[in-house]
């Protein structure tokens, strides 16, 4: 393939600031990399928490994203898992060390030498990025659409998150119902979960959409639920929600917070998680869950709903994402 020298970009050169449209080299993969072509990223909130600078320490200046859906187009000399034309995934775990404490414990997610794509190396903001082979997750052909780039963060969080609930959890609470809530609202569905789903309050367009996507119950964050749960799990950053969640759960239950930034969660009684409730979080995720995830779904008929942008305007999806302007996902559309 005739791979050009330079390429289309948005490029963060500060936090809290605009991201710039320029043409920069593209990358050259390392000898366990292989370069791919994007043809579609994802907008993830985790990519508003890096532009506001939520998170610290980004890679400044850097290429964002990290729900990457494109073709491998060059290999570094080591690689074998993966042969040109083979399309993939690139997701949020970029990089582990496989020698920490935490890699050879089997929670690679937690490695203390981990790289994110789109936060401490470039992501898919891009016409091209590089990856690390033994990262990329395999993609049937059919899944070259813009549609399959939440499947690499919003689905694949939601999913781990959905694992720690808990399988025996039936009555499951989503807080906060964007991109994550919406795929996994479809996969608890055929699972055979009662879904109950909690929205900015007043918000009755995106609580008919969870109805429409099976869910039993949609209502405002401030209401309580019908039923009380068995599992809750939160996707909106705001930390108000613990105590609420906590308060809809049943005796026994677990309170998951699934996002990698959230505001201050205040005080609460402790009858609230007394009687055995759980809180916990997830931290970003492994490479087992990406294959265990993509294993599931061609049988589970999840399809997710996208609003998509060209990539010079990345700034206005992220702008309507903070904004809550569409149901579903944003993505930009390489090609």
């Amino acid at each position: 393939m005739n791979i050009p020298a330079q390429m289309p970009a948005m490029v963060l050169t500060a936090t809290n600031s605009a991201l710039q449209y320029t043409m920069v080299p593209v990358p050259v993969p390392g000898t366990e990399q292989v370069l791919v072509k994007v043809i579609a990223c994802g907008v993830c909130r985790t990519d508003l928490h890096v532009v506001d600078g939520e998170l610290p320490h980004p890679a400044l200046p850097l290429i964002p994203g990290h729900e990457i859906v494109g073709r491998v187009v060059a290999l570094g000399k080591m690689v074998t898992s993966l042969k040109e034309g083979d399309l993939v995934g690139i997701p949020w775990l970029a990089y582990t060390c496989n020698t920490c404490r935490y890699c050879r414990k089997g929670l690679e997610n937690l490695c203390e030498h981990a790289l994110f794509t789109g936060y401490t190396v470039n992501g898919g903001y891009a016409g091209y990025t590089v990856a690390y082979a033994a990262y990329c997750i395999s993609l049937d052909s059919g899944m070259a659409v813009p549609g399959t780039a939440p499947l690499l963060c919003a689905g694949l969080i939601g999913f781990r998150a959905y694992m720690m609930a808990g399988a025996t959890a039936r009555r499951i609470g989503l807080y906060g119902f964007g991109a994550a809530a919406h795929i996994l609202a479809q996969v608890a569905v055929r699972q055979g979960k009662e879904v109950y789903a909690f929205t900015r309050d007043g918000d009755v367009t995106t609580q008919a959409f969870a109805r429409e996507l099976g869910a039993c119950w949609a209502g405002d964050a401030s209401a309580t639920p019908p039923e009380k749960l068995d599992a809750a799990i939160i996707f909106a950053p705001a930390g108000e929600l613990v105590p609420k969640a906590l308060a809809d759960t049943d005796k026994g239950g677990v309170v998951v917070c699934g996002g990698i930034h959230m505001s201050d969660i205040p005080s609460f009684a402790y009858n609230l998680l007394w009687e055995e409730r759980v809180v916990r979080s997830v931290a970003n995720l492994t490479r087992h869950d990406g294959v265990t995830f993509f294993h599931l779904l061609p049988g589970m008929d999840v399809h997710t709903t996208i609003k998509t942008y060209p990539l010079q305007e990345a700034n206005l999806a992220l702008q309507q994402l903070r904004a809550g302007e569409f149901q579903g996902a944003a993505v930009l559309v390489m090609e």
